[in-house]
Parts: C-alpha cells; sequence; structure tokens
C-alpha cells in the first residue's frame, strides 16, 4: 500500500503516523509538503496528522484546509482513496469541507491529554474493520479544540447512517453524543480526535491503535 501524509507548519505527529504507516505497510509513506499542488499518483491511503497547522491561527485548521495541497486531497477522496484526519487533521477535514460539523474548544477551556476508552460504533468501515461493534479500547488524546460540535439535523443524519466511528465512554471535551470520530457518506474520510498511531506497539502502552491500519490495509490490498 502507497501511503502519504500531509504536512503543514506546525504539524508535530507527521513523524508519528509515518512510523506508525511505515510498521504496518512495509513501506515509508511520502511526505507531501502543504505547498504541494500534486499527490503521489499512485498513492492508496492520505493521511492529515495531528499538530497545530498554522499555529491555529484564526481556527484550528482553518489555514490549512486552504492549503494548496487540500485541493488534491478532495479531489483523492471524491475518487474513493481513503484519507484518515487525526486531531488537527480533523479540524482541517471539517474546515476543508470533507466532513460535516466543526471542532470547537473543550468544554471547561483546558487542554486534555491522557489515555481515553472508546466505543467502536462502525466496525463495518475501511478503518475499523479489525475491531468488533460495541468493543472498548483505549486511544491517547491531546486537544485543546477537540469538541465535536453540529446541528441536530447533522448529528440525527450521521448517526441514522451509521457514520459515528468511534464514541467516547467518558466525558473528555464535551463533544456532542461523545462523539469522537466520524465518517464522510462515502465511508472513505475518517476524523477522529484520538491518536491511533500512538499506540502501535506495545512500548507505547497499547495496540488497539494499530488495528485501525492494519485493517485499512487489509481492506484496501484485498
Amino acid at each position: 500500500m502507497n501511503t502519504a501524509v500531509i504536512v503543514f507548519p506546525g504539524s508535530n505527529c507527521d513523524r508519528d503516523l509515518a512510523v506508525a504507516l511505515e510498521q504496518v505497510t512495509g513501506r515509508k509513506p511520502t511526505m507531501v509538503w502543504h505547498r504541494d499542488s500534486d499527490l503521489p499518483g499512485n498513492v492508496d491511503f492520505i493521511g492529515v496528522p495531528g499538530g497545530f497547522s498554522y499555529g491555529d491561527y484564526l481556527r484550528s485548521g482553518a489555514m490549512a484546509a486552504r492549503s494548496p495541497i487540500m485541493r488534491a486531497v478532495k479531489s483523492a477522496a471524491d475518487r474513493g482513496v481513503p484519507v484518515i484526519g487525526i486531531c488537527n487533521g480533523f479540524q482541517v477535514l471539517t474546515e476543508a469541507g470533507l466532513l460535516p460539523g466543526a471542532l470547537m474548544r473543550n468544554a471547561g477551556l483546558s487542554f486534555v491529554c491522557r489515555p481515553v476508552s472508546l466505543k467502536v460504533e462502525n466496525s463495518q468501515s475501511l478503518f475499523t474493520a479489525n475491531y468488533e461493534a460495541g468493543e472498548a479500547i483505549t486511544f491517547p488524546v491531546a486537544h485543546h479544540d477537540g469538541n465535536y460540535q453540529a446541528d441536530a439535523e447533522t448529528l440525527d443524519r450521521i448517526e441514522g447512517e451509521g457514520r459515528v466511528a468511534f464514541r467516547y465512554l467518558e466525558q473528555v471535551n464535551g463533544s456532542a453524543r461523545n462523539i469522537a470520530g466520524i465518517l464522510n457518506d462515502s465511508g472513505n474520510v475518517l476524523g477522529l480526535m484520538p491518536h491511533p498511531e500512538r499506540v502501535v506497539e506495545p512500548a507505547h502502552g497499547g495496540t488497539d491503535g494499530r488495528r485501525l491500519f492494519e485493517g485499512l490495509l487489509e481492506t484496501v490490498a484485498a
């Protein structure tokens, strides 16, 4: 599987994601700078990493969403290429219109950095094929603006369409309906605030995140 990781000024989880992808796929991903206008022609998967793109000026992800490379990311997603946005990457995907809703300042206005318990809501997607529906897993979070919000109609629609991929099992940041990660309507774009790339080997304290990337690899390679 040929992968690409988008890099913005202020990204600080791009290497974490690249290492996780190399461990699972056996190939180093292509690191794509935000000013580039094209992705590798043979890309099978795109990762938009966490961090503080453009210093989180204006709104988290707002400036990164207007980078030249995001036009290519959107075009690839429209063709069915799987795209994941983690933490700041989730914010970028909502700002770019690839996912509905918005990520707001955390309830309590505090930065949250700790392992959290998640429930797998949808085990039928490209990204969750190696989990069981209803399974409890643990990913770490590290964010200040992870409070997912959308209007009631949008929330009802994504719930009804099975597009909530992960849900917090505890109160973390005030997110509507404890939503931690959502899919687009085609199921090939996932945004989530917790960090699966930080739990891919036992030395990290857990391997629950590794199964996300392994399931994706198996599904795409099939």
